[in-house]
């Protein structure tokens, strides 16, 4: 278990170290990166420089390092950032994260975390968002599909060969559901549970404006990967 407090209403169990929000540093370097990288990388210049906001063990980063892309990569986990491979590490929460005059040509707030329960946490990492954001820059950002909430309980099998399982999402009011997955693998097997906060296209644009952004195109169709640029 991490040396830092573990958020309320957010947990995990299984082999090895667990972070704050829930995390198992363990299955995150075990599980494969899915079609991230070929997003990314269709939205921004090739060889720009990307701030990854929240990397984990490095499952896109080291990705986007084979591509050619120069990533700085952040993450509050001194346990995952370990395992970070061929980018620069930057231990730190993303929503106090200061790298003074430092910008990028890219800077990437995957993982659903745009959508964690606390409206300080989310206003936080927008606003770092737009203050590591260079001239002329993007900023690309990956939010939940509509059914991410009600198509429960639901599960796919990753390429690693992990079952992934998304159990239930109950809610705990204001929006927020608090919600169970479950990892299995042949060998292990992992639980997290974590509070996630509903967005409607329109709160979620409202988000981004207040924090000095705005939508510049949705890349997929189901709206999940959105690229936005600074005002």
């Amino acid at each position: 278990m991490s040396g830092r407090r573990v958020r309320e209403g957010y947990s995990g169990t299984g082999p090895g170290s667990i972070t704050p929000d829930g995390c198992a540093v363990e299955l995150y370097r075990r599980l494969s990166v899915g079609d991230e990288p070929d997003v990314i990388a269709s939205a921004v210049p090739a060889g720009a420089s990307i701030l990854e906001l929240g990397c984990g063990a490095g499952r896109v980063t080291h990705a986007l390092v084979e591509r050619g892309f120069e990533v700085t990569a952040v993450d509050e986990s001194p346990q995952m950032l370990e395992h970070v491979r061929g980018a620069r590490t930057v231990q730190s929460p993303i929503e106090s994260l200061d790298l003074g005059d430092e910008t990028f040509d890219v800077v990437m707030l995957a993982s659903y975390l745009v959508h964690t329960s606390e409206h300080r946490v989310r206003d936080g990492m927008l606003r770092a968002c737009r203050r590591h954001v260079g001239e002329g820059g993007v900023v690309l950002l990956q939010r939940e599909g509509l059914d991410y909430h009600t198509d429960l309980p639901r599960e796919r099998v990753d390429a690693s060969g992990c079952i992934v399982r998304i159990v239930s999402a109950d809610p705990v009011g204001d929006e927020v559901n608090a919600v169970r997955a479950e990892y299995v693998f042949d060998d292990a097997r992992w639980t997290q549970n974590f509070l996630s906060r509903e967005l409607t296209k329109e709160q979620f644009e409202g988000h981004l404006e207040a924090a000095g952004l705005t939508v510049d195109r949705y890349l997929m169709a189901d709206g999940v990967w959105v690229r936005a640029l600074p005002t």
